[in-house]
């Protein structure tokens, strides 16, 4: 498949400034767990930051999300979307910068992609938990990392997966604030060997 097929069917990628590669942002209105926790304070997802600011200042942000998310139904999306990051020539991807998993369909077409990028480290946050369940942890491509988010500010992390993420309000691990708000060059996000990534909230 050409990239520029690909690009027909998938839409664009997202290119957020503070990662070392590229992701794949969805609307973040249509998550089904956090678009509930959006509208509750004490949450990681109270005034949701893909809800505002530049992913709701520029007129084709919004737009383009649902056109990723609409794509995920095609039947070459699996295809296209290993053709379009094998193209970029990264590392390192991450899905979701806004938005989250749509269904265990919708993550069983990420392994795809992912087997289909072996050359590339792939990582989605989620709080999905009820898709997660579902699905055993031996079958999750190595070269993915699935973290479950925790729900509360400075609430524990979930025990029933192996790899988490935490937003807490102190002692944070991820030096991204740091370092003018970029990962530079930290991949805890991606690494197996670290169980539990906390961010600190803003």
């Amino acid at each position: 498949m050409k990239i520029k097929e690909a690009k027909v069917i998938t839409h664009s990628l997202s290119k957020p400034n503070k990662m070392p590669g590229f992701s794949y942002g969805l609307p973040a209105w249509e998550c089904k767990t956090g678009s509930k926790l959006a509208k509750i304070p004490g949450t990681v997802c109270f005034s949701c930051y893909a809800m505002k600011g530049s992913y709701v200042m520029y007129k084709g942000v919004k737009p383009a999300q649902y056109k990723r998310l609409d794509a995920i139904k095609h039947p070459l999306w699996v295809r296209a979307m290993a053709t379009q990051i094998n193209s970029k020539k990264v590392k390192y991807f991450r899905w979701h910068d806004a938005g989250d998993i749509q269904s265990v369909k919708h993550l069983l077409k990420i392994f795809k992609v992912c087997k289909l990028s072996p050359d590339v480290k792939h990582w989605i946050p989620t709080k999905e938990s009820q898709f997660l369940k579902q699905i055993p942890v031996d079958r999750v491509p190595k070269n993915l990392i699935i973290r479950i988010s925790g729900t509360k500010i400075d609430g524990p992390a979930p025990k029933f997966w192996p790899w988490s993420s935490t937003v807490v309000t102190k002692s944070a691990s991820c030096p991204a604030p740091k370092q003018s708000g970029k990962c530079l060059n930290c991949r805890a996000c991606w690494d197996h060997k670290v169980k539990n990534v906390s961010y600190g909230k803003h």
